[in-house]
């Protein structure tokens, strides 16, 4: 018989203009693995910030282990037993990995023991079968060795509930393998775990059950091993949204070359060429540290090579930097939208135009409310779910987000766009509709370059791939060649 561990009942909670969350339910059993999922601004993150007490509810009531419970601050969520996996990292780059783990868990004598640390966590790691070094410094580690020190810290609490929010977004196959192992030692134990997660094999494999949320209201809750995918989808969305592989090559021999990169070198990719074709989407694919994103940056012009040759339209460029790029018509989407691509604590209007933002000053003043007629204008175009122009882009979700991104180069009208895992962190509903936008900007003559650790996603948009592995260009597949398996054997050997 389940042992109820956890309820959440009638959660209200409003943010200025906007219901984030209506009568809204969740529960949670001992050892359980219950799968949180819904679109981007759905209310997960909200409903687990009020778990966590990171936001107050206005409404609604919480019972831990049958006990009325009312969290004002983490602190005291932490202290019932109630941890988290953001999925921002927030770690400290100039302290160790023990460090981390243990901060703000000194001794009375306000120091750490060093020595007690590294012990702690050397035992903790044997335990999770992580193999990094307690002493090893954070900022020297790779984006998924950094998520394993998270998932390593919310542990180290002996919670009685962990929620994990999109644990596996950086993580390679082999690490979500021993994070599965990992929680189902915690099942085992009795720990409650809440899995937020926009994979949906994910969730069939390592949940018990599944709640959908859709637009901050409760839809219901489904056993995972008797749901099928698609009935989880049509509850988030309203909507089947799955898509077919791509059949038809939408490039044709005769394609003018729009980019082409002659030798490139750095200090992570090794001697790669290939050929971009107007309207084309060349899909990069490869494995973490493959060197994807480092060649987009050069291309880019955001980091520095060491040798090699780009070419646009037949003549050769010099880009030296983002603004290079910038000026030859070449925009950049990172796959770190929150550092690299948004100005958070700016709104979604100058966010769009900060390109172009010469154009809307004159004599010196900015003219307001062309930047608003204009945003609006993108805002419509793509469908940016906001209450108004002038929101803060960090009040915006997820998808959404990546939306002002697009919008801000379709307003440059640059012709060739590289998408650095667009939909990384994104549900399957804004994921269908970024997938709509760059079809679409291909049909105008775009030129995409796309790149995405989802293989089914570079199947579904490529008209052919680019296989990179450890800074080695080791095949370019045409469509009739792409397939996961031949992607897989080149993304592994070189």
């Amino acid at each position: 018989m389940n042992e109820l561990l956890l309820k959440m009942e009638g959660i209200e909670k409003f943010f200025p203009g906007v219901h984030a969350l209506s009568e809204c339910r969740f529960d949670l059993n001992k050892g359980e693995v219950h799968a949180l999922v819904g679109e981007n601004g759905a209310g997960k993150s909200t409903l687990v910030k009020i778990l966590t007490g990171i936001f107050i509810a206005e409404a609604g009531k919480i019972s831990l282990e049958n006990e009325i419970v009312k969290f004002k601050s983490p602190r005291q969520a932490q202290l019932a037993g109630i941890s988290m996996v953001h999925q921002e990292l927030n770690l400290m780059n100039h302290l160790t990995v023990a460090q981390n783990i243990f901060i703000g868990r000194e001794s009375s004598n306000l120091f750490l023991n060093e020595k007690s640390i590294n012990e702690k966590t050397t035992e903790l790691f044997k335990r999770l079968n992580i193999k990094l070094s307690p002493e090893a410094k954070v900022g020297d580690l790779s984006v998924s060795h950094q998520q394993m020190i998270e998932i390593a810290k919310a542990i180290s609490y002996d919670a009685k509930i962990i929620i994990f929010d999109e644990p596996t977004a950086t993580l390679t196959d082999v690490e979500i393998d021993e994070l599965f192992k990992i929680m189902k030692e915690l099942r085992v134990q009795g720990v409650g775990m809440i899995y937020i997660s926009h994979r949906m094999d994910e969730i069939k494999k390592i949940s018990d059950r599944v709640t959908v949320l859709r637009d901050g209201e409760y839809i219901g809750t489904k056993d995972s091993d008797k749901v099928k995918i698609d009935e989880i989808i049509h509850m988030m969305v309203g909507r089947i949204t799955y898509e077919e592989h791509k059949k038809i090559q939408d490039i044709k021999e005769k394609t003018p070359v729009v980019l082409e990169v002659k030798n490139m070198n750095s200090r992570d990719v090794k001697d790669v060429s290939f050929e971009l074709h107007k309207g084309e989407i060349l899909g990069f694919a490869g494995l973490i540290g493959a060197g994807r994103t480092e060649l987009a940056r050069l291309i880019f012009g955001a980091d520095k090579k060491t040798s090699g040759e780009i070419y646009l339209d037949g003549e050769k460029v010099n880009i030296h930097s983002p603004h290079d790029a910038v000026t030859h018509g070449i925009g950049y989407l990172s796959e770190d939208r929150k550092r690299y691509g948004l100005a958070l604590g700016m709104s979604v209007s100058n966010n769009i135009v900060m390109p172009n933002l010469d154009e809307y000053v004159s004599w010196g003043l900015i003219s307001e409310k062309k930047i608003e007629e204009v945003a609006a204008d993108y805002v419509g175009k793509i469908n940016i779910k906001t209450p108004t122009v002038n929101q803060l882009v960090k009040n915006l979700s997820g998808g959404n987000q990546q939306k002002v991104i697009i919008a801000k180069w379709l307003l440059k009208n640059s012709d060739i766009l590289i998408f650095d895992e667009p939909t990384r962190g994104i549900d399957v509903g804004a994921k269908s509709e970024i997938y709509k936008i760059i079809n679409k900007l291909a049909e105008q003559g775009k030129s995409i370059i796309f790149i995405s650790s989802e293989l089914p996603e570079l199947l579904r948009m490529s008209d052919r791939v680019l296989v990179m592995c450890e800074g080695v260009h080791t095949a370019t597949l045409d469509m009739d060649d792409i397939n996961q398996n031949t992607i897989m054997k080149h993304a592994t050997s070189h």
